[in-house]
């Protein structure tokens, strides 16, 4: 294995982790956001507060975008192992 393949395949490894991540991320980023402001406009400080929304959005999030991050990771996979034989030879 070259220096380049090797980059090549981190590259696509780690672009494939923030596609696959990115949605949830995101909505935890703008959940936070909303519950932050809306406790610093009512002066409620409860810890529990800013983690019961999260996680209701995040698995509505998961439940929505699931099936399209299962078939990114399956796709990146299988081109990863269809290609091996490639890799190796290189």
């Amino acid at each position: 294995m070259t220096e380049e393949l090797v980059m090549k395949l981190g590259q696509e490894a780690l672009k494939t982790t923030a596609m696959v991540s990115a949605p949830l991320l995101g909505a935890a980023l703008i959940v936070g956001l909303i519950v932050s402001i809306f406790q610093a406009i009512t002066q409620i400080n409860e810890a529990t507060l800013t983690f019961v929304p999260k996680m209701i959005i995040m698995g509505v999030v998961l439940v929505l975008a699931g099936p399209w991050m299962i078939d990114v990771m399956s796709q990146y996979t299988v081109a990863l192992f269809e290609n091996m034989a490639i890799f190796v030879r290189e």
